[in-house]
């Protein structure tokens, strides 16, 4: 009776601990229902996770055609009359053809080659870098063919 006993106990002992892995498991780590995160959790699984999600939208966002964005300097060319408008911290820097800065109010663009602002209606020189420090701020191809080297996030219209 005593060994029956024993068996009985430890079978609803295994059942108890079963249900709390299961409750354990269950629960998302640093959710509500466990708070607590360590440092080789963060380290090993979670920064694996952000970084594979980080890589796959830099995947997706693939080629560049109406706009983008671009971590290193990339070819652009745009027609005649053609507006590439640049996000906060854009690049570009004339090559071919002819270009002006389209700003609704000053400063324009900064040179960095040079050290100046350029304002609305301002030629671009080429070979000097120019960046977008202020929203709004664009460039107007006035050639036929104007070829910029760009980096940075942008639209063309």
């Amino acid at each position: 009776m005593r060994k029956k006993n024993r068996l009985l106990r430890l079978a609803a002992a295994a059942a108890l601990c079963a249900a709390l892995m299961t409750t354990a498991f269950a629960a998302e780590a640093g959710s509500a229902q466990d708070p607590l995160v360590t440092l080789s959790y963060l380290n090993e699984t979670f920064m694996n996770t952000i970084m594979a999600r980080v890589d796959e939208k830099i995947a997706a966002r693939g080629g560049q055609s109406a706009g983008g964005e671009s971590a290193v300097f990339t070819v652009v060319t745009l027609a005649g009359g053609q507006t590439l408008t640049g996000d906060i911290g854009c690049e570009v820097m004339l090559r071919v053809g002819t270009a002006v800065c389209v700003t609704p109010s000053a400063p324009g663009l900064i040179d960095e080659t040079a050290g100046t602002t350029l304002n609305n209606g301002g030629a671009l020189v080429q070979n000097h870098l120019y960046i977008m420090t202020i929203e709004n701020r664009a460039v107007r191809a006035t050639a036929a063919t104007t070829k910029l080297l760009v980096r940075g996030a942008y639209t063309i219209a």
